[in-house]
């Protein structure tokens, strides 16, 4: 009989520490799915970069993480990450309009290109890769950190051939269709800073999507697009069409740039492509990055709305104004 209670007293102990051990066990697994949660990979962060210019239009660059405030939907939004992105990686697109009226301006296109990659590539850092645009869209050069290679491929980045133009089929300046497929080929599979140069006279003929398409596809991936207007006016025959393309090209060219919170520049007698390019560089190194998590719950991916500002009255901020909400 006591053999019998001392061997129901064991198991009774032995089911005690078992017990135990499970719920110790429920609690360890408990803390450590919080302690995941906290580190979740589906919070995202929401990257808006900007350039603040006074009212003279000078760039401001020794501005604090106080002098922003930044609101989604209307919604106050806490900055939880702040830097000056002088000297963080960055990605460029050099995007080149090939198409016939670009060829009496393409010499000092491809110059200027030049002197500005020797000027802006950090090849520890930066890549860039260059796609060229016409009746059709081609990368001329992959994503490379080599100064070489972009020279190389710069130098062959012409108007097309006769041959060429006695075999073409289609459209003649594929534009919405070339900023597309850099931002969803190229531009999606990239983190940190992104921007599309886009060297062109803004007028598109061809393209299979359309001006809306080519700004929701750089919205999407976060690029930053940099217009640089430089056209022919006598090619489109006749001072009136020349007046009517020139203004069309200069609105899309606006509206790309606006939009994703790049920049828009014309070369003109009073501005050289050099002096547009000298400006572009100093306004990449110039920018503030901030970073903010929406407090504002998911439930079906959207555009939501950006508006940062600073707290210094007649000062401007250049960035873009909303972004793409996704799982």
């Amino acid at each position: 009989m006591q053999f019998l209670v001392q061997n129901h007293s064991s198991r009774y102990a032995r089911r005690q520490i078992l017990s135990w051990a499970t719920a110790l066990c429920g609690v360890h697994s408990l803390v450590r799915a919080q302690e995941d949660a906290t580190f979740s990979t589906d919070v995202r962060v929401v990257n808006v970069l900007a350039t603040v210019r006074d009212q003279q239009g000078h760039i401001i660059r020794d501005l604090a993480q106080t002098n922003f405030s930044v609101s989604e939907n209307g919604r106050p939004q806490a900055i939880r990450y702040f830097s000056r992105e002088s000297d963080l990686p960055l990605t460029l697109g050099l995007m080149v309009d090939t198409s016939m009226s670009q060829q009496r301006v393409m010499d000092a296109e491809r110059g200027a290109s030049l002197r500005f990659l020797d000027q802006v590539l950090r090849e520890a850092k930066d890549h860039v890769f260059i796609m060229q645009f016409d009746m059709a869209v081609r990368t001329s050069q992959e994503l490379t950190s080599s100064r070489r290679k972009l020279e190389e491929a710069l130098a062959f980045v012409d108007t097309p051939t006769r041959q060429e133009l006695r075999n073409q089929y289609g459209g003649g300046t594929l534009l919405y269709d070339a900023v597309v497929e850099a931002s969803k080929q190229v531009m999606k599979n990239q983190s940190g800073r992104k921007a599309l140069i886009v060297l062109s006279d803004g007028v598109d003929t061809g393209s299979e999507t359309t001006l809306p398409d080519a700004t929701e596809a750089a919205v999407r991936t976060d690029t930053l697009i940099y217009s640089i207007l430089f056209s022919d006016p006598g090619f489109y025959g006749g001072p009136l069409f020349g007046r009517m393309g020139e203004s069309g090209g200069r609105k899309a060219l606006m509206r790309l740039s606006r939009e994703t919170g790049g920049g828009f520049f014309e070369v003109s007698k009073k501005q050289t492509i050099d002096d547009v390019f000298a400006i572009l560089e100093e306004e990449l190194r110039s920018q503030y990055s901030l970073g903010y998590v929406s407090d504002i719950p998911l439930h079906i991916a959207e555009f939501r709305k950006i508006q940062l500002t600073v707290n210094q009255k007649g000062w401007t901020v250049q960035s873009r104004d909303r972004y793409w909400a996704h799982h």
